[in-house]
């Protein structure tokens, strides 16, 4: 690998930061730069506008390389992952099936779910036929208590085949602490242990076998902002380390055996960072408890010391928690940053959620577009030919630490309060997490943090035909648990608020019509028709816009023709004082009078009886709430 760095600033004059300060504060004229320009993350760190050298010639990751220790550029010296879909088959014919038609289509990773009641080496031999385990990456997921029965089974087969074990690579989805935050299962650190030790010590056998996993993912589907799913995802991993460490499993051999699933949001470049911090600090977890290598051969064994150990092993999956029933193709635009953020920060592995996995049983489509879109990251992009691409970009780098400083504050908080195992046990985890989704759902009522396509520029032709979202279907989906011992993760989507509110539109008989009422300046008028339109829009409303009125009374007379519930009036500020109390005249006791906007005179025309504004301070969610109860739209639970 060449070291010679390339320097294209050199034959340009050196700029200082105070002549780009100067040369901003300047164009900003007069407003505040911290106010207009710098952004306060939900972590809880500023982002200023711009970033230079300076800002990182601290930072040691800057001068790693791929592969190397602390791997904040990654864990290997390339950067290609394993394209991974899951099969949902209970027949083990029906999934081998559909597992080597995928294989043939750019799939290189296969995750099955395995009916702990089919559990037999019959099974094991259907389900696998024909596919050759070395070539491809193989994931299960069973009963908790089922995954030695499971990776014995899986050991006699691949005996059986004579398949050399350091040629097998892959994964069983063991995860008592995962049970516990969504099904409220109550295990304590003895069972734990027992079920963790066992594992690791029977896929011993399997040396690329990872078989204690942490899925965070559950978080991220929850609501969690990066640095939080990366604190906690690190507190989770290390309690499973600590615990087999206690019971006597060799160091390196647990460290080993774990395996973490990260979900991946839609803050892009935040969530790059997120994954190149989470390999820097669990390097520096698993260095602190010295693995000794048992390999004399080993290249990367330092004093003794076992590096391959402190490398982390990733999955990511896109996550639910900003996926949408409505305008669903958007999911794919989702979808397609997420699986760039998380190819770019270096994962092992990644699933891409087909686009209408929310609501229905994804179809041929769907899944074919899904692997599609990281097999172009591939193919078009080239992205799996540069290692750590991000490297040096003086924005990354200091979001990389930011985000590393966040989640290790976050872990260590939970370390000096007993271990992430306690936290979940007394519900503290699941608190912080649900506070968090309820300010999320908040910020996404009241437009802060925008879905395209629900909340922001809905379709307003769009009819979902009384489809279903699957939470209630899904493993770890169910936010009630009658049985549970202690409190569970509520796995939320931010949209869902919104769809509730669409549903309840399309049930009634009578779909509510809007009408915008335009008038006066052309300018103001157009702008807040075009902005009222995409707010009752939001709710599923029928919307008649117009291109202009010469007269109140004529705009009345157009609504009242078209049926409308609700009139919209869409003029100036200044032209509210004379045409607001017009309208409200016209309309008093038939239709629903909004007022587009906040004008000064709004206190004057509140003393008239106009009760209602919109405006881009107003909470879009509970506004429309308020406009469903006075046409006597019921929301359903």
């Amino acid at each position: 690998m060449s070291e010679k760095k390339l320097n294209l600033l050199a034959d340009f004059p050196a700029v200082s930061t105070q002549e780009w300060l100067d040369k901003v504060t300047a164009d900003l004229k007069g407003a505040d730069f911290d106010k207009k320009l710098v952004w306060k993350t939900n972590e809880g760190f500023n982002v200023q506008p711009f970033y230079r050298a300076e800002d990182i010639q601290n930072y040691n990751s800057k001068d790693s390389l791929p592969g190397k220790f602390p791997y904040v550029r990654g864990a290997k010296a390339t950067n290609d992952w394993l394209v991974r879909q899951n099969i949902n088959l209970k027949d083990a014919n029906e999934a081998n099936k559909k597992a080597i038609e995928l294989l043939s289509r750019g799939v290189n990773s296969l995750g099955f779910n395995v009916d702990k009641k089919k559990l037999s080496p019959e099974f094991i031999a259907d389900l696998l036929d024909g596919i050759e385990a070395n070539k491809v990456e193989l994931n299960f997921k069973t009963c908790t208590k089922k995954t030695v029965e499971l990776t014995n089974l899986l050991i006699d087969y691949f005996d059986a085949k004579g398949y050399l074990a350091h040629e097998l690579h892959g994964s069983i989805n063991l995860d008592p602490i995962n049970k516990m935050l969504l099904r409220g299962k109550k295990f304590n650190a003895d069972e734990i242990t027992v079920l963790i030790e066992a594992a690791a010590l029977a896929a011993a056998k399997l040396p690329f076998y990872r078989v204690v996993n942490v899925n965070a993912i559950s978080l991220s589907n929850a609501g969690a902002y990066a640095a939080q799913e990366l604190g906690y995802a690190l507190a989770w991993g290390n309690q499973y380390l600590s615990l087999m460490v206690e019971k006597g499993v060799d160091i390196s051999l647990a460290a080993k055996k774990i395996k973490f699933n990260f979900g991946v949001g839609s803050n892009y470049f935040m969530e790059i960072a997120k994954f190149r911090a989470a390999k820097w600090l669990w390097a520096l977890i698993v260095k602190a408890y010295q693995p000794v290598c048992r390999r004399p051969d080993c290249p990367e064994t330092v004093d003794g010391i076992c590096f391959c150990a402190m490398k982390m092993r990733i999955h990511a999956e896109t996550s639910s928690f900003n996926k949408t029933v409505f305008d669903p193709n958007v999911n794919m635009l989702r979808t397609q940053t997420e699986a760039m953020s998380a190819t770019l920060g270096g994962v092992n592995s990644l699933t891409v959620s087909p686009f209408d996995a929310v609501y229905k049983r994804p179809d041929e489509f769907s899944e074919r577009i899904a692997r599609n879109q990281q097999l172009l990251l591939k193919e078009e992009s080239n992205f799996d030919k540069v290692a750590d691409p991000a490297a040096g970009s003086y924005y990354i780098e200091k979001l990389t630490n930011e985000i590393a400083a966040q989640a290790w504050s976050l872990f260590l908080k939970i370390e000096d309060e007993a271990g992430f195992l306690a936290a979940v046990t007394n519900g503290s985890v699941q608190q912080d997490m649900n506070a968090t989704a309820v300010a999320r759902l908040k910020n996404v009522s009241s437009r802060k943090e925008v879905l395209l396509g629900t909340n922001q520029f809905p379709n307003f032709s769009e009819i979902s035909g009384n489809v279903e979202s699957t939470e209630e279907h899904c493993c770890g989906g169910h936010n009630h648990h009658h049985h549970s011992e202690i409190e569970t993760l509520k796995t939320v989507r931010a949209a869902q608020e919104f769809e509730a509110l669409r549903f309840a539109t399309e049930a009634v008989d009578k779909r509510p019509k809007v009408f915008m009422l335009t008038i006066g300046n052309l300018a103001m008028r157009l702008a807040r028709a075009q902005f009222s339109s995409n707010f009752f829009a939001c709710a599923g409303y029928e919307i008649i816009d117009n291109l202009g009125f010469n007269t109140i009374a004529e705009g009345v007379e157009a609504a009242r023709k078209v049926d409308a519930d609700i009139i919209v009036l869409c003029s100036s500020d200044d032209e509210y004082a004379d045409l607001a109390p017009q309208a409200f005249e016209l309309t008093k006791g038939k239709e629903i009078l909004v007022i587009a906007g906040a004008p000064a005179c709004t206190d004057d025309l509140k003393a008239l009886g106009i009760n209602h504004f919109i405006n881009v301070k107003t909470n879009v969610l509970e506004s429309l709430k308020g406009f469903n109860t006075l046409m006597n739209i019921v929301i359903s639970d």
